[in-house]
Formats: structure tokens, sequence, C-alpha cells
């Protein structure tokens, strides 16, 4: 595996109707580089986020969606989705707050 620091873990978080209404139960969801795994994204997400302390963390491996244009057919890339439930006493995350 590649030597992976904390900050390049998180990709980006994820902007959905079903993840929006999660964050109410301290569930964040974020797009997560392939080869991490669930004690990385723990340790990243507690150390970009203060005050933050994870319960759990649930991942998936998001196969590429087909795509087509034309007679070219091919797909779009493979994505690692990962779900962190934080603590009751934990502090909320900034990024969401005005959305």
């Amino acid at each position: 595996m590649a030597n992976i620091q904390y900050y390049d873990v998180i990709l980006k978080p994820v902007v959905t109707e079903k993840s929006m209404n999660a964050m109410s139960e301290k569930k964040y969801t974020f797009l997560v580089h392939p080869e991490s795994n669930k004690a990385m994204i723990k340790e990243a997400v507690e150390k970009m986020f203060d005050g933050v302390k994870v319960a759990k963390v649930n991942t998936m491996n998001m196969e590429g969606k087909s795509k087509r244009r034309g007679a070219v057919v091919g797909k779009t890339a493979k994505t690692k989705k990962a779900i962190v439930q934080l603590t009751a006493d934990s502090a909320d995350i900034e990024i969401f707050a005005g959305l």
C-alpha cells in the first residue's frame, strides 16, 4: 500500500439529500482514498476537525458507472465512500454548518 498521509485520506464531502438527513444523527459522509482503511479514516477525521471523536466508520467501494458517448462505451472511475459516526459528546463538523 502507498504511504498515505492523513490529509490525503479524505478527498471531499458527499452532499446529497440522504447524507444531509443523516447529519442529524451525527453521521457524515466523505469520499476517501481507495486504499485507505477504517483506522486511517478515523485518524484523519479526528486530526482534521477539532473536538471531533469518531465512534465508528462504515466504508463501501462504489463501482464505476457505465457511460456511453456515441459508439464509445466506457466506465467512470471506482470510488470509496465512508460514513463516519461521531460520539454523542463530540463537536459537529463545521464544513457542513452552512448547508
